[in-house]
């Protein structure tokens, strides 16, 4: 059944767009399920629970760190995380800098940009990203390679507001990636869409899209 629903939804999606199966709350069997069904990217978004799955499942998973990172924690994924999505600070950035270099690798991660209505979700404001990159600062962190944005829609059921949302994401990506520090830069990510608005994402420039419900079902709390 899991495989199932990861194939149907991977048929929606366009070339070059990533699923990135979010199994957070759900136990390692049906982990495992998928990987048998192909899929090898999954997401995790409590510390605790992604270090027990890394190290009950097979090691080729690419694990990607979906939530929000408290950097008192980024030492427990440092050794194996192949994404960081949701870099919500310099404080952050500069942790999992500190972190990797430790453990001798360079960890990839997405800066998230705070674009929906909502107060309570986390991430930089789009002025202060911009102006962050701007300035160039992010290139002393060696060890980390900034690849991209991530974001989350207003939790609203108007597909407007979503879109705008969205689109206003891609356009901060496309002002980004044409500054000059960028030329030789990764920017190639833009980690936005979950299962209820994902096909709206991946038509405003989504390469990756977080999807748990929709595979796993209901979520299964400890």
């Amino acid at each position: 059944m899991v495989c199932e629903r990861i194939n149907s939804i991977k048929q929606t999606l366009p070339e070059g767009v990533r699923l990135v199966a979010v199994s957070k709350y759900h136990p390692a069997s049906m982990i495992q399920e998928a990987y048998d069904g192909g899929q090898r990217i999954f997401g995790e978004s409590h510390v605790q629970e992604l270090v027990q799955k890394y190290e009950a499942l097979p090691k080729d998973i690419e694990w990607h760190f979906i939530g929000h990172l408290q950097t008192n924690k980024v030492k427990y994924i440092a050794p194996f995380v192949s994404l960081i999505h949701a870099v919500d600070s310099e404080h952050l950035l500069k942790e999992i800098d500190k972190q990797a270099k430790r453990q001798g690798r360079t960890i990839s991660v997405l800066l998230e940009v705070h674009i929906a209505q909502e107060e309570t979700k986390y991430g930089w404001l789009p002025d202060e990203l911009l102006a962050f990159m701007e300035s160039g600062i992010w290139q002393q962190y060696e060890n980390v390679s900034i690849e991209g944005l991530m974001c989350m829609a207003t939790n609203t059921d108007d597909e407007g507001i979503i879109a705008n949302e969205f689109e206003r994401a891609r356009e901060l990506f496309e002002t980004i990636k044409g500054l000059s520090y960028m030329v030789n830069a990764q920017w190639r990510e833009r980690s936005w869409g979950m299962s209820h608005d994902y096909l709206i994402a991946v038509r405003h420039g989504s390469t990756m899209v977080r999807i748990g419900s929709s595979i796993f079902g209901e979520r299964v709390y400890a």
